[in-house]
């Protein structure tokens, strides 16, 4: 047994701090935690433990635990006085990261409703959707995508003009009492939509809070792996700093929202929120200011800020930890990051998960990380994973197949789309992710997602391995490879390419490059150099289908 073996043992076996238990979940027998709250309320009712310490905090905004607990408890009396909000209630939340998103969230929470996340980057076209989508009993929005979504046949709630007095509605209020049952459904967070309609995958209160649980004992596990491997200094548990993590992942998408606002409560952490279009220099500015310790930096947010010329001017000794997440990261992203972020060099990580599984199903961290950059980690506890073939048999270690997982965590199904659900949840609960893998030495590697692959000459080509390998050249910035038609071949391999600032580009150099690592089938037979960053989701994945001038990109960042 490994010590990473014997350390989940310790910790999940008979009397552990994370003890797993055999249960019926939505009429499967599942591994769960034993001790687990039961409702996020819970969670929110324990946080105001952490009393005098800073929870939210945006400019001069600063919101202490305590008084967190009691703004939350006067919105949701609001909510349910003056909208009628209540159990099993959508309440729609439409504006950019800031304080008062949260605020909504835990207020709807409290109620038992249910929180549907719009994406703040939408249309007006998009945004009538969601809203026709969810049929929210509120709309909490702000002011700019208001004006961008035009009239709308739902109740709304204008952050501006009406939000602090809802949170004065009731200074004195105790949280709600109405009973939650943990699979009751908690948040319709939207997929990212890069093809079709987006769908709102429901997740349970048992859902967001086996992430926070998944996420907590993976990271201990991690940490004393490193400081028995004496890779780490074992920290005083008497004398821990408080976390402060900086909010830039969008509170609409699974890092903003599970991993940043419900994580964050639940382990004591502070939130910074910096609203607005994304701006390298600020967010420098943010860190030496705020002291930042943790950040996950999705897409190309990381690069831009580590490329950033003025990097240099800011201390950023604070930063001890940064994640990755969205899609895979290349090894020449995580090097930049690492020289750019000297005290987090150890202590990178990327998590593996999507809307559907909620929680995370692998995450790789530290020294793991290191030794194995192309990998998204290993499972953590609770889950299952099975790689399939086309017929949806098990394959065995090594081969690669449509990743399939099972826990007690996955999405309750899509909501108002019992068919795609269908397609989407197989029997047992199986989750077919559409994302293709292989498990080898206990770690899963992704190469792409399934829609993405190309087929020349009857050879599977993944677009990640050519990305990952032109990321490398000094002279590229960010790569995009997709398949074209070709008469003959079936498909060829296209390479979009943003150079580096003031890199002069050759194609047959890059060829020449690529070639020196991959297959000849793989290399690149076209190339498009362009000096606008990739397009890219919320999420950080690149919209490849704009790209290939199959769509128009659909969202809007500011």
């Amino acid at each position: 047994m490994t010590t990473r073996e014997e350390l989940r043992a310790r910790f999940t076996g008979p009397g552990g701090m994370f003890e797993i238990v055999e249960e019926t979940v939505l009429g499967e027998r599942m591994r769960v935690f034993k001790n687990r709250p039961r409702a996020l309320r819970e969670v929110l009712a324990t946080s105001a433990a952490h009393g005098e310490k800073e929870y939210l905090v945006q400019g001069d905004t600063r919101i202490r635990y305590a008084d967190h607990a009691k703004l939350v408890a006067s919105l949701a009396a609001a909510l349910r006085e003056r909208f009628g909000i209540g159990k099993g209630d959508r309440v729609a939340i439409l504006a950019e990261n800031r304080v008062e998103w949260p605020l909504a969230f835990w207020a709807t929470q409290a109620l038992g409703g249910i929180t549907a996340a719009l994406n703040g980057w939408w249309t007006a076209d998009e945004i009538a959707y969601g809203v026709g989508d969810s049929e929210p009993k509120l709309l909490i929005a702000d002011r700019k995508r208001l004006e961008r979504a035009g009239r709308l046949d739902v109740p709304v709630l204008e952050i501006e003009s009406g939000f602090d007095a809802l949170l004065a509605h009731a200074p004195g209020a105790a949280l709600p009492d109405t009973p939650i049952d943990e699979d009751d459904p908690a948040v319709i967070l939207y997929t990212s939509g890069t093809t079709g309609r987006p769908k709102g995958a429901v997740a349970s209160q048992r859902s967001v809070i086996g992430f926070v649980q998944t996420t907590t004992l993976s990271g201990a596990e991690t940490m004393l792996a490193e400081v028995m491997a004496g890779k780490m200094k074992p920290p005083d548990p008497l004398n821990r700093p408080q976390v402060v993590f900086l909010a830039t992942s969008p509170m609409f998408h699974l890092s903003g929202l599970y991993g940043n606002i419900v994580m964050q409560l639940a382990l004591g952490g502070k939130l910074v929120i910096r609203p607005g279009r994304f701006d390298p220099e600020a967010l420098l500015q943010l860190i030496e200011r705020e002291r930042i310790t943790g950040w996950a930096a999705l897409g190309s947010m990381g690069p831009r800020v580590a490329t950033h010329p003025n990097l240099a001017k800011y201390d950023l000794s604070s930063v001890e930890n940064i994640g990755f997440g969205g899609a895979p990261t290349t090894e020449a992203v995580q090097e930049l990051i690492r020289k750019a972020f000297p005290n987090a060099k150890s202590n990178l990580g990327i998590g593996y998960g999507s809307s559907e599984s909620v929680a995370v199903l692998a995450t790789i961290r530290g020294s793991d990380y290191n030794e194995h950059p192309t990998s998204t980690g290993r499972l953590v506890a609770t889950m299952e994973v099975e790689i399939r073939d086309p017929d949806e048999k098990p394959l065995p270690e090594g081969l690669e197949g449509e990743i399939h997982i099972r826990s007690a965590y996955t999405m309750l199904g899509y909501w108002r789309k019992p068919d795609a659900t269908r397609e989407t949840i197989k029997p047992g609960r199986w989750l077919a992710t559409g994302d293709i893998g292989r498990m080898e030495g206990g770690l899963l590697y992704i190469n792409s997602r399934a829609r993405d692959m190309i087929l020349k000459n009857a050879e599977n080509v993944y677009p990640a391995e050519i990305e990952n390998r032109l990321e490398k050249h000094p002279a590229v910035r960010e790569a995009a490879v997709y398949g074209v038609d070709h008469p003959e071949w079936g498909q060829e391999v296209k390479a979009v390419i943003v150079p580096e600032p003031g890199a002069t580009l050759d194609t047959s150099a890059l060829t020449r490059f690529c070639a020196e690592t991959l297959a000849a089938y793989k290399v690149p037979t076209k190339w498009e150099v362009r000096a606008e960053p990739l397009p890219r989701n919320p999420s950080g994945k690149i919209l490849k289908n704009v790209l290939a001038g199959q769509a128009q990109s659909a969202f809007v960042e500011d």
